[in-house]
């Protein structure tokens, strides 16, 4: 099993972190961007984050995980099959036939749940997933993403009494990139000089 600075390297290698200018969904222009999405077509990156991921969550005392569609999805699958944690997930709309769920998989209101997503912004698209949840009588207290961009997510769910759990922040990839020469130093200053901004923003 590959470590967290292998883990970070293969982050790089497979251009799930890239550099240029990019609109975020909160609007914000960011010298980099993360996209975890490309993950689902590498086994051992997926394996790894899977590991990474169910270990966070056993700190939690969960009962279940719930994935975030769509890009936290596949990562709650695979932390559901290496730490053996029944898997549910909020759907982005309510089915307009069948059974009309909201919420896809089995559960007891009152069960513990922790939310597993890709990564964490400034934090406020995470509450339109612990909504769903909580109206079903869940109990959400904790929240695992893989990388959390540091741009006050963390400190958004904390006021709502929520914690947050990361396997790696972005300051760590790039510390790590930086380590082993696979990013120029003077545009990861750039990207360090972004973060500093926008926490204090």
């Amino acid at each position: 099993m590959i470590g967290h600075a292998a883990l970070i390297r293969r982050l790089f290698e497979i251009g799930a972190i890239r550099f240029g200018e990019f609109t975020l969904k909160s609007g914000i222009r960011s010298p980099f961007y993360i996209d975890l999405r490309v993950v689902i077509s590498f086994p051992d990156v997926l394996g790894r984050i899977g590991a990474l991921i169910a270990a966070e969550v056993a700190r939690c005392g969960a009962d279940r995980i719930a994935g975030i569609p769509y890009a936290g999805l596949p990562l709650a699958v695979a932390a559901s099959l290496a730490g053996k944690i029944p898997l549910i997930y909020p759907r982005r709309e309510e089915k307009g036939h069948g059974i009309r769920r909201r919420i896809e998989g089995l559960f007891e209101p009152g069960e513990r749940v922790v939310l597993i997503d890709d990564i964490i912004t400034d934090g406020a698209s995470k509450f339109e997933a612990i909504q769903p949840l909580e109206e079903a009588g869940l109990v959400v207290k904790d929240l695992v993403i893989l990388i959390d961009r540091e741009q006050g997510g963390r400190e958004l769910l904390a006021s709502k009494g929520y914690t947050l759990h990361s396997v790696l922040t972005v300051s760590q990839c790039f510390d790590d990139g930086e380590r082993s020469g696979l990013v120029d130093a003077g545009l990861l200053q750039r990207c360090r000089d972004f973060l500093h901004a926008t926490r204090r923003a």
